[in-house]
């Protein structure tokens, strides 16, 4: 009898249903604010006996965190487990917890009030952490990007957290430059904030919202503890949600042909190193477009290229991408530089270039152009590739006589107008200050010296010095020289054109092709805005040395057979 008193009562702690309660942190709580869920049992369970499906109804629910506790009181041991859940109500107005479920228990049901952010009773309490959204604009076209102004405000200690990205279905977004940090004072209350800006390009047209992001972390919390010497700062998980934003994007207007460039503003403009005014045969000049749009992503702006003329080479460089955040409108630009070589003198016209783009403020069918042109191409007594390259003075003045720059302006966007010359100013400096740097250089024009010299060895040193310049100077002094069967019965020559036609050999014309895309096409990196001469590989002589040994080689020989076809 005794031992079934016993079984009996130690089988009735087993029996028992765990007792679970549930409380929240704040009742009442705003519209897209975050409270704390808990859930607590009695016994140690299992950290997945909560089912939270009941919730998904009428709130979002954030990331859940177990603990468990054991304790010991006059030998008697307890135990507890703790879920807290971040929720978020989705609508105003008096919402049920429902009951929930841990094993075989259930919490009781809780009556929360929710309130929009703008009532009374919600102005009464200011939140602690907030997030507010704005975009530039919420009617677009379809690929014209919109700017996303994201910003945690927070008057709490925070210790850790996380920010998502908004979302927005068949879109891409990217954020833009770092995270911005500020203070601001609302309604007497003093608030840290972080701004971060994020590119919204919409792909497809049709009417979409652009989900929130959301913010969830951790923040310090008050302890009934904190007088005690050996306390613990105690912190609570938060989140908080900002407001959804309606977004109508348009599609591509039916009359729009060519590719689809939605800007506020997109501008062409063009400079000439040195200044346009007489050139000469052989002579390398440098063209620079430069393609400014606002509203437009780098990867958005269209290539720019240029059709030459016979008797105009071109080297076109790698374009120049350069963006900037003004006023929430994106500003991006696109740089390119086109060394331009003649052959033979002449005049020659350059076809305009335009680009088309739909202009998103009149919504109007728009083009920018830099018009047709022509230059001259004088004949020169010798080639020269070391011309100092001296940047444009003034803005919007190309310096060509007659030409006119067609552009597009926008009296409600005037600050657009400040942006690009800012632009145009920061990129014409770095030109200027390349430019200068190599004019200082000694020793890169020295084809006078070879007057006293013979002109074979001058042209072997400069191989083996890898100046590439000094060798384009030299070529045609050697071929001129009278000291090999080049120059006998022809003209003197000139060009690099004129050299390569002289030798005819192919491995010769493609190392003086290379060699002339390496300077008419990079410039030493100059028109990568390269303060340094050494920003890229320098030329290498080994190659073209040993073309040019050999040739020497076989004019030597046929000078020896001549010689002895004349003296038998």
């Amino acid at each position: 009898m005794t031992g079934l008193l016993l079984s009996q009562l130690f089988a009735q702690p087993a029996l028992a249903a765990p007792q679970v309660t549930a409380s929240v942190d704040k009742n009442p709580v705003m519209l897209n604010e975050s409270f704390v869920l808990s859930v607590v049992a009695n016994e140690d369970v299992g950290s997945n006996a909560l089912d939270t499906t009941a919730l998904q109804k009428d709130f979002i629910v954030g990331r859940t965190s177990v603990s468990s506790q054991t304790s010991m009181v006059n030998f008697k041991t307890s135990y507890s487990t703790t879920w807290s859940t971040v929720l978020f109500a989705r609508k105003a107005g008096t919402v049920t917890i429902p009951p929930l479920t841990v094993g075989s228990a259930q919490t009781q049901a809780i009556q929360l009030e929710v309130v929009p952010a703008s009532s009374a009773k919600a102005g009464m309490r200011q939140q602690d952490i907030f997030i507010t959204t704005q975009v530039s604009a919420k009617d677009v076209y379809v690929q014209q990007l919109v700017t996303m102004s994201v910003k945690l405000h927070f008057s709490t200690e925070l210790k850790r957290g996380t920010l998502s990205e908004p979302e927005l279905e068949g879109a891409n977004i990217q954020q833009v430059g770092q995270d911005a940090e500020s203070e601001s004072i609302i309604n007497g209350r003093r608030y840290r904030v972080i701004e971060r800006t994020y590119a919204i390009t919409p792909q497809q047209s049709g009417d979409f919202v652009i989900a929130a992001p959301v913010f969830s972390g951790e923040v310090m919390a008050g302890s009934s503890r904190r007088s005690s010497f050996f306390s613990f700062a105690e912190t609570k998980p938060v989140s908080v949600i900002g407001d959804e934003i309606s977004l109508n994007v348009r599609p591509v207007p039916d009359a729009f042909q060519g590719q689809w460039l939605p800007s506020e503003l997109l501008t062409l403009h063009q400079e000439w190193q040195p200044e346009l005014a007489q050139f000469t045969v052989g002579e390398p000049i440098t063209r620079i477009i430069t393609l400014t749009a606002a509203g437009l992503s780098e990867e958005q702006l269209p290539e720019l290229v240029m059709e030459m003329p016979p008797g105009l080479k071109v080297y076109p460089d790698q374009a120049e991408l350069h963006t900037s955040l003004n006023k929430d409108r994106l500003v991006s630009q696109k740089v390119r530089n086109f060394a331009l070589v003649a052959s033979k003198p002449g005049k020659y016209t350059l076809p305009e270039i335009t680009i088309p783009w739909w202009n998103t403020v009149t919504n109007r069918y728009e083009t920018s152009t830099i018009a047709a042109q022509e230059i001259e191409v004088l004949p020169g007594a010798q080639a020269s590739a070391s011309t100092p390259f001296v940047p444009q003075e003034g803005i919007g003045n190309t310096g060509i006589p007659g030409q006119e720059l067609q552009t597009v302006t926008v009296k409600e966007h005037s600050w657009l107008t400040w942006v690009f010359m800012a632009l145009w100013l920061l990129t014409s400096f770095a030109w200027f200050s390349t430019a200068m740097i190599k004019r200082r250089k000694p020793g890169k024009n020295k084809a006078a010296e070879v007057k006293h010299q013979d002109p074979y060895l001058a042209l072997m040193a400069a191989c083996k010095q890898n100046d590439g310049e000094q060798v384009i100077s030299l070529l045609p002094i050697w071929i001129n020289s009278g000291k090999h069967n080049f120059s006998t019965g022809r003209k003197k020559v000139s060009t690099l054109d004129e050299v390569i036609k002289v030798i005819g050999q192919d491995d010769f014309t493609r190392a003086i092709n290379e060699l002339q895309q390496h300077y008419y096409g990079k410039e030493h990196g100059k028109e990568h805005g390269s303060t340094s001469a050494t920003s890229l590989p320098s030329w290498q002589g080994k190659k073209l040395l040993s073309i040019l040994v050999n040739i020497n080689k076989k004019q030597n020989k046929k000078t020896a057979e001549v010689a002895i076809a004349l003296n038998p």
